[in-house]
């Protein structure tokens, strides 16, 4: 998808070393741009952008934008950012991540994937279904896809399969062909304030969906039923465990290895068709729905019942989701990015599942003091399934608010309403101390959170 552009046009990219703000730099860079960037600290997604010559600063300062023509912005920057200021007194053109995004995705046939939990995974399995046809799309994905150790390609055809970011609500910004709604869950508060002014932009982005395309809605999620009411458009189709989606979940089977079960399709004018046995080589009913979506999208732009088995069967994952590290004294460790009540609950549910003779350990850093305040009771409720707790400070993400009540009495209420062993560490050093003398036997130990948490889980065998 190579197109010519003004050589005269510099890109730069503040907060460039975001995974999603990476994968834009990426693609966009392969396209012809040039792209430069900053951001605060090195990490991987920075090297792989290193490793394609594209200019990266360490820091945050205003001459870092001396000869940039366009910003673009991440989330995570604030107004008082130096080149965020400098942007604006030089009257450059300032975009959001997602405003961008949606300009290239304009370029091409797309389908987007939007919802609060599920949007990665559901994005590598409609990636994984489209490697095994001659399709060649481009992929900007919220995760590294194992596949291709990146979040991010370059297609040769006119698609694209796009991650969208509901955080600050420039998802709105991108024209969807097909989209998928996977759920609708209380998240980022800080922004949108409530949860009616979240429910109508998700149904606003729904209405944009052409006529000659289609939304796919997961019938499972409550909030996704609400907003099915009160569309003005028809062009959707559902799905879910629900019986009156188009495409319903039946005979499920899961075990260590893989999830198993069959999808009834119906369609209005269409026979009543069934895809018997799909395999997915993930734990989880989260991850069936996920699948299922990555299903009834590829089913309806014509791709083949067996490719599209065949693309779910040989899905090689998506790194921080429930990744398999180390072992340690017999007992199994784990990466996971779940962070919301939400997703703690729902991996802990399949990992039980899955595991049921196994003790099951959790450590898990809170990420966002907006975060834990506005979902104290319910991140208390979520490790029901756990055994034990390991809790580590909050990762702030630069927040500077007060959390409005003491840390120490919200373990105590995490312990006493999920009825698990909790445990307090200081820093990455005392989780070492802790997991050298306590952690042993038949158990799974798995590392949660959005923040410094995954760097601490692999970081452990060093300390061991």
């Amino acid at each position: 998808m190579k197109i010519d552009l003004a050589k005269s046009e510099i890109i730069h990219f503040v907060g460039i070393g975001g995974i999603g703000m990476s994968g834009l730099a990426l693609i966009m860079h392969g396209m012809g741009f040039q792209i430069q960037g900053s951001d605060i600290s090195l990490n991987k997604n920075i090297e792989r952008l290193k490793k394609k010559k594209i200019k990266i600063s360490i820091g945050h300062n205003k001459r870092n934008i001396n000869t940039a023509t366009v910003l673009v912005i991440s989330s995570a920057i604030k107004k008082n950012n130096p080149e965020f200021k400098e942007g604006k007194m030089k009257n450059l053109p300032i975009y959001k991540r997602g405003e961008m995004l949606g300009h290239i995705a304009s370029l091409t046939k797309n389908i987007t994937v939007v919802g609060s939990h599920g949007k990665t995974t559901t994005t590598s399995l409609i990636a994984s279904i489209f490697s095994k046809t001659k399709i060649d799309p481009t992929i900007v994905n919220g995760g590294v896809l194992n596949s291709f150790n990146s979040s991010a390609r370059l297609g040769n055809s006119n698609w694209s399969i796009l991650e969208l970011d509901e955080s600050d609500g420039s998802f709105i910004e991108v024209l969807p062909t097909y989209s998928i709604i996977t759920n609708i869950d209380r998240e980022h508060m800080d922004y949108y304030k409530n949860m009616e002014n979240l429910k109508n932009l998700f149904k606003k982005f729904l209405e944009k969906v052409p006529s000659f395309g289609k939304s796919f809605i997961c019938l499972d999620d409550k909030i996704n039923k609400q907003i099915i009411k009160k569309l003005k458009i028809k062009n959707y189709y559902t799905y879910g465990v629900n019986k009156k989606s188009n495409f319903n979940i039946t005979n499920i089977s899961q075990n260590k290895n893989f999830s198993k079960f069959d999808l009834k399709i119906f369609l209005p004018g269409k026979k009543k068709d069934i895809i018997k046995n799909i395999k997915i080589p993930i734990l989880g009913m989260h991850n069936i729905r996920n699948a299922t979506a990555a299903v009834a999208v590829s089913i309806t732009i014509g791709i083949s019942k067996k490719i599209i088995k065949k693309g779910l069967l040989n899905f090689q994952g998506v790194q921080r989701r429930f990744n398999k590290l180390f072992s340690f004294k017999g007992a199994e460790f784990y990466d996971d990015y779940a962070h919301h009540p939400t997703e703690i609950r729902e991996v802990l549910n399949s990992v039980r599942e899955a595991y049921k003779k196994q003790k099951i350990t959790c450590i898990f850093q809170p990420h966002r003091i907006s975060r834990l305040k506005d979902l104290k009771k319910e991140f208390t409720l979520s490790f029901k399934k756990a055994d034990q707790v390991i809790l580590c400070p909050i990762f702030t993400a630069g927040e500077k608010i007060k959390l409005g009540f003491e840390y120490y009495n919200f373990a105590k209420e995490l312990a006493n309403n999920s009825r698990v062993e909790l445990f307090l560490v200081k820093d990455k050093k005392n989780l070492a101390t802790f997991v050298k003398q306590n952690i042993q036997g038949n158990k799974i130990v798995i590392g949660m959170g959005a923040g410094s948490i995954s760097n601490w889980m692999r970081d452990l065998p060093n300390l061991l």
